[in-house]
Parts: structure tokens; sequence; C-alpha cells
């Protein structure tokens, strides 16, 4: 960090605060260590160095976190709310997340390694966006009356949707803040209860939200929030009996393994998975424009992106051009603290991400890529590395094949003017979450949106993040939908009741 940053002062008081005060978890209410007693370090990527110290949660923790969610759904005042006033405290939530925004920014940054500007004007405001858009849904979530039609007029019936219970929500440390809020907004516009475990990496956001559900007045059990390690935590709230739905976010491995724990008691399962999405640059595209977007499709938030457009797809008639422009973005991109306002990339989020990106950059050159750009760490502290361009690569190369959560792109020259190869080479792929085509063609945009297998297919740019638009992925990026309508049905059950009449 430069000691010119206007966040120096405030950095380092912050730390020292956390230094001193090891954070809780939230449970039926109140703030409280661990059954065990237990913590465990939580680390600044930009130093490499613990700075704070988080509660170990395990299975006599998420236990306790159960029940209250459970009392809280079946006898607790959130059961007796009615939809608006349930509104009503999703939107004070909403204002008292930006009341805090700056300090739960600046958190963010701390432990995840974000620059502190896109934590303040992308997560914190998108958090609050999200508890808004959901809030609307609490009071349109009701049922149909569809005809008994082979025995009209002598039956009516109707559906009603109903919470789907109690929910355990795991999420990853890519966007910390934003996804516990992503998760936890739908869930209660439902009518449900949750009890969310954090990602380890990065655990002291959520605790602050805790902080800011109490101060926006949420009856006791509602929320709770456990933190601690997969294999205790995530596994004790996956098992758990009395946990009705389970939503995670995270790796395609960790994935499987809950659905088929889930599965065991019949849990409902959103899985927001991995990825390796195409991007598909045709020759009459808008260069530029697409050239900045390849860029910055891989390389933004260090390329710690579920949907990060790892593989490139490029007309051989521009790929020299479009190589070219990426690496003189990637040349030019600022690497450095995210407490520095021009820092553009900043660290991966833990020793063992750095380990694994570098890891594939060296798999790549030994299996005979060339690494245009970047393909080095960068400094001797913190967990910094340089957004990297692979070239001479090919569908077999484990740098094309397998999500490396990292700045590295591999790119691929294509010759064939058959929209169904191209697909192809677009659907060569395990996972199926997003797809980009550049193109200056409204018909090979259409053409090519219903060719591709994946959840999210964007033409010749990207939308900022909607959250009426449902998100999720084919094949092994997922089931299930986040977001829009889909994302609130998927926290309720569906009731059918007839009448004879």
């Amino acid at each position: 960090m430069s000691a010119t940053s206007p966040l120096a002062g405030k950095a380092a008081a912050l730390k020292a605060h956390y230094a001193e005060h090891p954070q809780p978890m939230l449970i039926d209410g109140q703030l409280v260590a661990a059954a065990s007693g237990q913590t465990f370090d939580v680390y600044d990527p930009a130093v490499g160095l613990a700075f704070a110290r988080s509660a170990a949660g395990g299975a006599e923790d998420v236990d306790r976190a159960v029940k209250a969610a459970r009392r809280a759904l079946d006898s607790g005042p959130w059961s007796r709310m009615t939809p608006s006033e349930r509104a009503k405290l999703m939107w004070k939530l909403a204002e008292v997340i930006e009341s805090h925004a700056e300090d739960i920014a600046l958190l963010e940054t701390l432990n995840n390694g974000k620059p502190y500007m896109v934590a303040l004007h992308g997560e914190v405001a998108m958090a609050a966006e999200c508890l808004r858009y959901n809030a609307g849904w609490a009071t349109k979530l009701g049922g149909e009356t569809p005809p008994v039609i082979s025995a009209p007029g002598e039956w009516h019936a109707y559906t009603l949707r109903e919470p789907v219970g109690v929910c355990g929500l795991i999420t990853a440390w890519n966007f910390p803040f934003a996804m516990a809020v992503g998760k936890i907004a739908p869930a209660l516009a439902a009518g449900c209860t949750v009890v969310l475990k954090p990602a380890e990496q990065t655990p002291l956001t959520a605790i602050k939200l805790a902080e800011m559900v109490l101060e926006a007045g949420f009856p006791e059990g509602v929320i709770n929030i456990v933190t601690g390690f997969g294999k205790d935590a995530g596994q004790a709230l996956v098992e758990h009996p009395d946990v009705n739905k389970i939503s995670f976010t995270g790796s395609t491995g960790t994935g499987m393994h809950i659905m088929a724990a889930a599965a065991r008691t019949m849990k409902r399962v959103t899985l927001e998975l991995g990825g390796k999405s195409p991007n598909i640059i045709f020759a009459d595209a808008d260069l530029p424009k697409a050239i900045e977007h390849a860029a910055m499709g891989v390389f933004f938030n260090t390329g710690q992106v579920c949907v990060a457009r790892s593989r490139l797809f490029i007309h051989r008639k521009v790929y020299d051009q479009v190589v070219e422009g990426m690496q003189g973005i990637a040349s030019h991109l600022k690497i450095g603290s995210g407490l520095d306002f021009d820092t553009v990339l900043g660290p991966v989020v833990s020793q063992a991400q750095l380990d694994r990106v570098m890891g594939y950059v060296h798999a790549g050159r030994e299996e005979g890529a060339h690494v245009a750009a970047g393909g080095e760490r960068v400094g001797g502290a913190g967990y910094f590395v340089q957004p990297t361009i692979l070239t001479g690569v090919n569908a077999g190369m484990r740098v094309v094949k397998e999500e490396i959560f990292g700045p590295v792109v591999a790119a691929m020259p294509f010759d064939d003017e058959d929209l169904d190869a191209v697909a192809r080479l677009a659907n060569d792929s395990v996972y199926g979450l997003a797809a980009s085509v550049w193109t200056g063609s409204l018909s090979t945009a259409h053409r090519m949106a219903r060719r591709i297998k994946a959840g999210l297919i964007e033409i010749n740019g990207a939308p900022p993040m909607q959250f009426s638009l449902p998100f999720g992925g084919y094949k092994q990026s997922g089931t299930g939908r986040e977001n829009g309508r889909e994302g609130v049905l998927a926290y309720t059950e569906l009731k059918t009741v007839a009448i004879g009449l």
C-alpha cells in the first residue's frame, strides 16, 4: 500500500481493532463465540499476513443456529409478519448497509484484496439494491387458480406458495458481502429463515453484516451467521436434518459433494458452480470494444469471477489484432493494494489460490503454450500475479479445459464460418455458465445465442448486474437459478388445494 493512500490511516486503525477483538458469530439474535472457544486466522492478501481472528464454528454451533432458525420460522414474530412487514425490514437493512458503506468496503478490501472503489461502488451498492429488489417480491408470491378440466364446475382448485423452510446458505470468497446478501435476500422475501456460512477466507464482512442485521431490528433467529471451515460448519449445515434447502456458490467438486450429502434428506438444492466461459469474437465485431471487454472479462477481480471469459476464440482474420490489443491493456493495468485508488488488479485471495494460478501457468508452459503476456508473480509480499495471456493452446490442454480462477486467458484462432462448428468449440467443456459473442451481425448474434449451451449469453457487451435476470448454469456449472422471479421461487414450496363443490 502506498503511504500516500487516503485510506492508510483508517486501514491501520481497523487492523489494530481487529487484532484485539476476535470476531463472533450471530446465533439467535446474539453475537457469540464458537462453542469450542476456537478461532482461526484471517489474512490480508495484499501483504500475506494475518490481521484478525474469527470464530471457528462447528457442528454444535450449526445445530444451535438451525434450531434458532426453526423457532423463528415456526413460532417467532417472523412467522406472524405480513409480507409487507418483511419487506420493510429488508428495506431497513438496505438503508443500514448504505449508512456503513465505506466501512464495509474497507473491510472487504482488507480481507479479500479487491480495489476499494470496486468494493464500495460494486459490492456494497449491489447488496443494498439486491435487498430492495427482492423486498418487492415479498408481496407478490401468491398462488394461482388453475381449472379442474376433467370436472368443470364440480371442483375449485388453487395453489399456494409457502416458504421452503430453514435455508443453509454457503458462500464463496470472491464477492463475499454481495454474495451473502444475494442469498439472504430472496430467502427472506419468501418468508424463510437462514443460516449463513461464509467462506473461511473472507468471514469479516459477514460478521459486519450480522451487526447490521441487529441494527435493522430483525427478530431473533431469522438470520444466523456461523463462521468456520467447510469440513466442520459447512458439512454440519449440509447434513443437518432440519435444514430444508441448501444454496451454495463455489467449486464444482464441492457442489457435487453437497448435492450427494443433501440427497440423503431430500433437501432442495441450488448450486452456482464453476465455469470456463467462452468469448467469441467474429471478424465483423467492433474490435476496440471487443478487445477491452475481452481483457477485463477475465482480468476483472483478478480473474476470480465464476463467469470469467477465460476461453477466447478469435476469428483468424483479426486474431493478431485482438491479441496485440489485449497485450497492451495487460501491460498497463495497475497491480497493487486495493487501498490505492489507482489499482485495477488486487491480489488473489490466498497463498493457496496464488499457487493454483501459477501452477496452471506452469502447466500451460509445460504443455506447449506461449505466454504472450504476464505469467509471473508480482513482488515478494502479498499474493499478486500478472494478467496473463496464453496463445498456442489447444482444446486438450488443462489451461483450456479446467477452471483456473485467476487472471489467465487462453486465446485460440478459428477459421470456420459455419456457426455450428464455432458453437461446438464453445460447447466443448463440462461447464456451461456463461458466454460472450462479439459480432456486427444481428443474425449471427441470435443464432449463436441459440447454439451455445450456457445459462447466460451476452452479446456485444456486458450489462451491469441485474437482479431481475435469472442466473445459473448448464452442465457442471450448477443447478437451479438465482435472481429474478425464479430465484425467489426457489425458496418456496408449491401446494395445491382442491375443494369439491
